[in-house]
């Protein structure tokens, strides 16, 4: 059997993996490539394998940079099984729409095609169906898939696929996805594998270590404390799938310990709304902790002071509200929706503050405010940079290095670990990350190329 990395190699974004084993073909997710003009264009080029070939797709969670080229799948002739977690799949019913409408009006600015039209969306969502954890799925030629919770967002899963093998009764390769980053306020920790042949492990944060969860909070609860005594604006670019979420749990928490002044807090995104009922339709998923405060009555996703704006004058209105408010609004990486728009307003005032709660992936306009440009375009008008810029790393839903490290070794107890195929980071991310996992563990580890092929 082989694997070649179509996708998030030696980059954080455009995961794509294929697993070959001749007449069966396996894809693990299909996402887009963000962040530079560069890697944005590598979406509009034909995928580098037939995607009729392909039997199965598995996806390993909601996000963009993970999904966002699967209806492009169809479109190009993809006519095979996508299988998720339940939670997954209602997130993409929810999540790409709206991309849709983002790639739609980008490809009008542009003078191209879409990447895909509603039809091809509709089309791969009726190949999807949707799994609970822990449950083995038959796949063709004796070969099994599992997936377990991968502790990122709601409904992530870790990937295992157990092929048949010469030298023993089975193999197995794990892809992470995305492996989260615990304690987290909602969501369970991540599974740990014993058994592992073959890992393919993320590496967004293969080089640094988070803040733990109480600082985290303290760090949130000071910079609110800072922004509010000067009557200011707090921006939080956030992603509309569980950051929004955590964020949401966190401000509840201080609210009802009175820790910071209440203030006005508008969730100013629809996707961010709609995916908070799906949050609700899953508390199952979430741990113990989130479990007994909503057994205690307490709507985790609701308190006095906070308003969802669902239509853009409910958006535009935020703006006569005086300050100090409290804005959470996508993108997280501020590469588009409703945030620009309070980014043009107040990034300009020192009394207001940004704060990052997420990766800001290379070339982003996030990025470019969090390494200090002190004047940026927004929609092709220059903007001052004269607010507060604060970042909080312990927010991330990324597992840090030391965690990495800890998943690696325990999936390869078994003795049996062969290799582990470091992706989904920044080069020199995933650099250091497979260095570790060599000097400290002893483990053969690589950073494979755009293309690259490996046999198992």
């Amino acid at each position: 059997m082989k694997i070649t990395f179509y996708g998030g190699a030696k980059t954080v974004t455009g995961a794509n993996y294929l697993l070959d084993a001749g007449d069966v073909k396996i894809l693990v997710d299909c996402g887009l490539n963000q962040g530079s003009k560069y890697s944005e264009d590598m979406n509009y080029e034909k995928f580098a394998y037939n995607p009729a070939q392909i039997k199965f797709v598995f996806i390993t969670h909601s996000h963009t940079d993970h999904i966002g080229r699967l209806p492009k799948l169809f479109r190009e002739g993809f006519t095979g099984k996508v299988y998720a977690s339940k939670p997954t799949l209602d997130m993409i019913r929810k999540a790409l729409p709206d991309n849709l409408k983002i790639i739609t009006e980008e490809a009008k600015r542009e003078g191209r095609e879409p990447l895909f039209e509603l039809k091809d969306l509709d089309g791969v969502m009726e190949l999807a169906e949707g799994f609970n954890y822990e449950v083995p799925i038959d796949l063709d030629g004796g070969m099994k898939a599992i997936l377990h919770d991968a502790g990122h967002i709601l409904g992530s899963s870790i990937v295992e696929i157990q092929f048949p093998s010469l030298i023993q009764n089975s193999g197995k390769i794990y892809f992470t996805g995305d492996l989260g980053n615990p304690p987290t306020p909602l969501l369970q920790p991540p599974f740990f594998p014993k058994d592992a042949d073959y890992i393919v492990v993320e590496s967004a944060y293969g080089s640094r270590i988070h803040e733990d969860r109480a600082s985290r909070k303290i760090m949130l609860e000071n910079v609110i404390k800072e922004t509010m005594v000067k009557g200011g604006t707090l921006m939080m670019p956030s992603f509309a799938m569980e950051r929004t979420q955590e964020l949401l749990y966190e401000l509840n928490q201080l609210i009802n310990h009175n820790q910071i002044p209440r203030v006005p807090i508008y969730v100013d995104s629809p996707l961010a709304t709609h995916l908070t009922e799906v949050y609700r339709k899953y508390p199952n998923y979430f741990n113990k902790t989130a479990h007994h405060v909503i057994e205690s009555g307490d709507d985790i996703f609701n308190f006095p002071g906070l308003t969802f704006t669902r239509t853009v004058d409910e958006s535009k209105a935020i703006n006569n509200v005086k300050g100090p408010k409290i804005i959470i609004a996508g993108s997280g990486m501020s590469m588009g929706g409703r945030i620009l728009h309070h980014e043009m307003r107040y990034l300009p005032d020192p009394n207001s503050a940004i704060l990052f709660v997420g990766y800001q992936v290379m070339g982003s306009l996030g990025r470019r405010i969090l390494d200090g440009e002190k004047e940026v375009k927004i929609f092709g008008e220059k903007i001052a940079v004269n607010c507060q810029i604060r970042a909080i790393g312990g927010y991330s839903a990324h597992a840090d290095q030391a965690m990495l490290l800890k998943w690696i070794e325990s999936a390869g107890s078994d003795g049996k670990l062969k290799k582990v195929f470091v992706v989904q980071g920044e080069e020199d991310s995933s650099i250091i990350l497979a260095e570790k996992v060599k000097t400290d563990l002893n483990i053969d580890a690589v950073v494979p190329s755009q293309g690259e092929s490996f046999e198992l």
